[in-house]
């Protein structure tokens, strides 16, 4: 069986969540906090053998506080932040056991995800080395010069990219020696900057990150409606009722 290392990015600034006291993966949704959903739909796998979860500096000492007997129960490692994204990443890798066949990577503000969807694109990443999930885009789009459109786009061919992006451990930390400080917004974009093809895995509309309150009212609205799964649940204090 092929091993994953999990790394959960939580070091933002969440400017946009628009809440000055907590920022957006340490907010309560519907009784336990984001990050504590999100990482419950991978610690709970045979096949995943790391959970990281990327804080920011300032928080670490509250976080390790608050959260002490989450982190205990879910065997959650924890490591410093960076200023950015793709800091934050390559901090956690540097964690990531020697003996870890691949490496994923997944939003922590993403929580309405699913074991199922999970192996979906763990299965893809096994076969082709990079996976990452996406949805095809169905509005119209319009490109903007400040309010002004100045071109319909045609959305053929157009995805828009989620988590968990998945890739075997040499493939991300190839990519991530290649960086030379380019600041990606996914790793995916360095994987790809790399010369490794990336898969495709069609997401799902409901996989949402919460950026905004907005994100954050559809998550409360969406998580009772997520597809069941069935199992025996998680058994720790930390659960609810439902079998995720």
């Amino acid at each position: 069986m092929a091993t994953f290392a999990v790394i959960l990015p939580a070091a933002g600034q969440s400017s946009r969540f628009a809440n000055s006291n907590r920022k957006k993966p340490f907010v309560d949704l519907k009784g336990r906090p984001v990050w504590v959903r999100t990482a419950e739909a991978f610690t709970g796998r045979d096949d995943v053998v790391q959970t990281i979860l990327c804080i920011a500096a300032d928080d670490l000492e509250s976080f390790r506080m608050k959260f002490a007997a989450n982190l205990a129960f879910m065997e959650i490692e924890i490591v410093e932040g960076g200023n950015t994204r793709a800091e934050s990443v390559e901090n956690a890798l540097a964690k990531v056991k020697e003996d870890v066949d691949f490496v994923a990577v997944h939003d922590a503000a993403r929580p309405l995800i699913t074991k199922k969807w999970i192996g979906e694109v763990f299965d893809a990443a096994e076969k082709t080395g990079a996976a990452i999930p996406a949805v095809p885009l169905s509005s119209t789009i319009k490109r903007v010069d400040d309010t002004t459109i100045t071109e319909t786009v045609d959305r053929r061919g157009l995805y828009a990219a989620q988590t968990p992006q998945v890739f075997a451990k040499q493939v991300l930390l190839d990519a991530y020696a290649k960086r030379q400080g380019y600041e990606a917004t996914d790793e995916a974009e360095l994987v790809e900057r790399s010369g490794h093809p990336v898969t495709i895995v069609e997401g799902w509309p409901m996989n949402l990150k919460i950026t905004t309150q907005e994100d954050f009212r559809m998550a409360e609205a969406l998580i009772d409606a997520l597809p069941a799964e069935k199992s025996l649940g998680s058994l720790h204090p930390f659960a609810d009722e439902r079998f995720l």
